[in-house]
């Protein structure tokens, strides 16, 4: 018998030698990835935050002692400028969205994100943004202040390019935000694992999403602001030109609602992330949800309209002022339930005291403090005498300083396992944790004292003797010190566990959302399986089965051990 086989074609892959693999670095900075893309929002956000702490200690330093010539007053107000810049656009901001951008996808059981190339467009504009801003000292940094007002950043007040660098910096770090969030919002809304509905979402990602769209709303707006002063600078615009059509005002309308929506978005990056450390660390779920989800959405619209309490004292009418004051009120409401769900979650649980708790508990008080002299300063009368003081410079701290660093460092001792595959020093970050607490309480008390009691200017180069504020200002600028050291020690405890820290499982801290399933750091894809999700505890769900299976599996080999009778 013979058989005749006819060999048919098959596929065949030939490889001529494998591609040269790109070394970590270069493969960071050239990926689509969105938790490569994070890194570099982080990473540099730590960079800036000791750049910021050492400008605000420099120009401490001048306000150490009365009528100090340490600083001149231009340098003092250049310092002033890329402070302002520099804590916002290049620290707080780019914390907030880089966390977001890396946990949030991991949260929801995404492989990635929907729009990767316009997070990468965003990191990279961002990175263009702080090249732009530093290498200003090639010609002339900006003097018009945190915030550049017109007609004092107007081409007939300040002739050099510094306020035109100063904008295209901020501006092109703005851009990248606001295509981050579409990115993100985009990714949120419709690449969730199955089964996650929103009521199932874990809390840090529905703040991830309230707040994407908090910053596509007031993004685009700070971005027609600094276009109609670059255009009022450079080509005889009128937009804020008084007397020439324009109208000053206009600025601050812009501005101001852009800085409180960002200041509402901090806020709630904190909270976020202040829930989930306080539900894993504790054992319990999360008090209520929905309230604290409706909470997330009504501080970001009532906070943001609130923006008029920074102009009380320019010429608004007398309704706005009073429409401001309503809104800062009830923002008591939202902001309280909040509170009140926080700490409700810890009641009756286990609690294991770590570092990411310890830097959620300093969140909450600084913001505490920070809200507190915020709510004094939207009432009417009182902010008359309080609005550009010390006071007013103090309680923004407060709240910037317990939201971003505070709050971001707490995110990162609890996600930094998951990023690293490494946990960051345990007994440095309980150091760091009270330095920084010691130097923020001594630099802003008596900063708040100074401008409550005696009214010292803010952002003056200089005070006089006759005053009555130098032990305060000698207590502000000894605390910066302090605050500068902490900086200092949580930067380096970072930089040094990445590579020397304890290695970490994948699921260290025992929590019950989907990032913890994924390997740690996750690889580009995410997740090998998406998991359906059952209930607002998904990997709570997916142990209790695992337990199952090898219970079952452990009586089907007892029942075969056994002997035939």
């Amino acid at each position: 018998m013979s058989t005749n086989t006819t060999d048919k074609p098959r596929p065949e892959i030939a490889v001529d030698g494998f591609p040269k693999q790109q070394s970590g670095f270069a493969r960071t900075i050239t990926s689509a990835d969105h938790k490569d893309i994070a890194k570099i929002l982080m990473v540099g956000s730590g960079g800036f935050l000791f750049i910021a702490a050492l400008e605000f200690f420099l120009m401490r330093l001048q306000l150490a002692i009365p009528e100090n010539t340490f600083m001149e007053p231009v340098m003092f107000n250049r310092i002033l400028s890329l402070y302002g810049a520099t804590s916002i656009f290049f620290f707080a901001l780019p914390l907030v969205m880089g966390i977001f951008l890396y946990v949030a996808p991991l949260q929801v059981g995404a492989r990635g994100t929907v729009l990767p190339r316009l997070s990468q467009i965003g990191g990279a504009l961002w990175v263009a943004g702080a090249v732009v801003l530093y290498s200003g000292f090639l010609w002339t940094p900006s003097q018009a202040g945190v915030n550049p007002l017109p007609p004092l950043s107007e081409l007939a007040f300040l002739n050099e390019n510094g306020v035109d660098a100063w904008l295209t910096a901020c501006g092109f770090a703005t851009l990248g935000f606001v295509f981050i969030a579409i990115d993100l919002s985009s990714t949120l809304r419709v690449d969730r694992a199955p089964g996650m509905a929103w009521r199932r979402a874990p809390i840090f990602a529905w703040a991830a999403y309230v707040g994407s769209w908090l910053m596509l709303f007031i993004g685009p707006i700070l971005l027609a602001a600094f276009t109609m002063l670059m255009i009022d600078r450079n080509y005889d615009g009128t937009f804020f030109a008084d007397g020439g059509g324009g109208a000053p005002l206009l600025w601050q309308h812009f501005t101001w609602l852009f800085y409180s929506g960002a200041y509402m978005l901090v806020l709630i990056f904190a909270f976020g992330a202040i829930a989930e450390i306080f539900a894993t660390f504790s054992g319990n779920r999360i008090f209520d949800r929905k309230a604290l989800m409706a909470s997330f959405v009504a501080v970001a619209v009532i906070g943001t309209l609130a923006y008029m309490q920074n102009m009380y004292t320019a010429p608004i009418g007398l309704g706005w002022k009073y429409f401001a004051m309503l809104m800062s009120m009830a923002l008591i409401v939202p902001v309280g339930l909040i509170f009140f769900n926080l700490i409700s979650t810890l009641k009756d649980g286990a609690l294991r005291m770590r570092a990411p708790v310890l830097f959620s508990v300093g969140a909450l008080v600084m913001i505490s403090l920070g809200l507190a002299a915020e709510l004094q300063q939207s009432l009417v009368g009182a902010a008359f005498y309080l609005k550009g003081t010390t006071d007013s410079t103090a309680a923004t701290h407060f709240a910037l300083i317990g939201g971003a660093v505070f709050g971001g460092f707490a995110a990162l001792h609890y996600w930094f396992p998951k990023m690293t595959g490494r946990t960051m020093g345990e007994q440095l970050g309980r150091l760091s944790f009270w330095t920084l607490s010691l130097g923020t309480l001594l630099t802003f008390v008596p900063m708040a004292l100074a401008g409550w009691e005696e009214g010292q200017v803010a952002d003056a180069y200089k005070f006089f003797n006759h005053t009555g504020v130098n032990f305060y200002n000698v207590l502000s600028s000894i605390g910066m010190l302090i605050l500068l050291i902490g900086v200092i020690l949580i930067l380096t405890n970072a930089v040094a566990s990445i590579k020397g820290g304890a290695r970490a499982a994948h699921d260290p801290w025992k929590g019950s959302t989907l990032e913890w399933f994924a390997l740690s750091p996750p690889p580009a894809h995410n997740f090998d399986v998406r998991p359906d999700v059952r209930s607002d505890h998904p990997l709570d769900d997916i142990r209790a089965a695992i337990a199952k299976r090898a219970e079952q599996t452990e009586e089907r080999a007892a029942r075969e051990s056994q002997p035939v009778a």
